[in-house]
């Protein structure tokens, strides 16, 4: 975790990269509130008190006036922004304190879709098929490659913990590498104003040939000059939509416009 960093790093990561470490209560809090609008209640997974909260012992209900079944909560998409180690999709850690939460009072949206999908499959087969649809409706990104790290990491060890929690024994390789995978592409680096891998817009030489010779000028990217986020020339970045199987380019789904 962050936390282990010494004092210096982070502040100086604090103060050039805008990091920020939030606790545990505030995600929670935050996370209720998509909760509350979901399900259209509050206190659903827990009752919140000062900078604390405790989980919700009974199986999770599900609103029966409007349809909404389990799976839909399940399988209903979720981006963590600038996500650093990922506190609001799984929360193994306090990210300020880093003293662990346990399996069973954990509060991140992913930690909440598994804690669904045990209650309500019988058998390991139907876990993992539903664990599976949990973890490829979360994203998240940021700028920096070590925090992607550590958050595709977080989501690896949450499936582990849950998997172990339900069954009592330790994923197969084999489920391990299919959620690494996953990972690979909902977890990604990206300058979140750009839409591409962080420092890969650049300048070109451009070479006229005139009557007189050569005249070299250096062009610089479009998007960067225009502030125009789908004409820059660097590496724009691409998620998989799971449902369809295909690729898609993060920025075309950018303020729910497909282009």
């Amino acid at each position: 975790p962050r936390t282990a960093k010494t004092k210096q790093e982070q502040q100086n990561r604090i103060k050039c990269k805008a990091e920020v470490f939030t606790p545990a209560w505030v995600c929670n809090k935050q996370n209720n509130l998509i909760d509350n609008a979901w399900f259209g209640a509050e206190n659903v997974f827990n009752t919140e008190h000062d900078k604390a909260w405790t989980t919700t012992k009974n199986k999770i209900k599900f609103p029966a006036d409007d349809g909404k079944r389990w799976e839909d909560y399940v399988t209903a998409n979720r981006l963590e922004i600038s996500c650093g180690e990922a506190p609001y999709l799984v929360s193994r850690y306090d990210a300020v304190s880093g003293k662990v939460i346990a399996v069973k009072n954990r509060i991140g949206l992913l930690d909440r879709k598994l804690r669904v999908v045990s209650e309500n499959t019988e058998n390991e087969r139907d876990w993992y098929t539903w664990a599976k649809k949990a973890l490829q409706s979360v994203y998240g990104y940021d700028w920096q490659g070590d925090n992607v790290l550590l958050a595709r990491e977080n989501l690896l060890f949450t499936f582990i913990d849950f998997y172990e929690s339900r069954f009592g024994v330790y994923p197969i390789k084999e489920y391990l590498r299919e959620i690494a995978g996953i990972l690979a592409w909902n977890i990604w680096q990206m300058d979140g104003l750009k839409f591409v891998i962080p420092n890969s817009c650049h300048n070109e030489t451009v070479v006229e040939h005139l009557i007189w010779g050569e005249e070299r000028h250096e062009e610089y990217c479009e998007g960067c000059r225009k502030n125009n986020r789908n004409k820059h020339n660097g590496i724009y970045c691409y998620i998989m939509d799971w449902e369809k199987n295909k690729r898609v380019k993060f920025v075309s789904i950018v303020g729910g416009r497909k282009k």
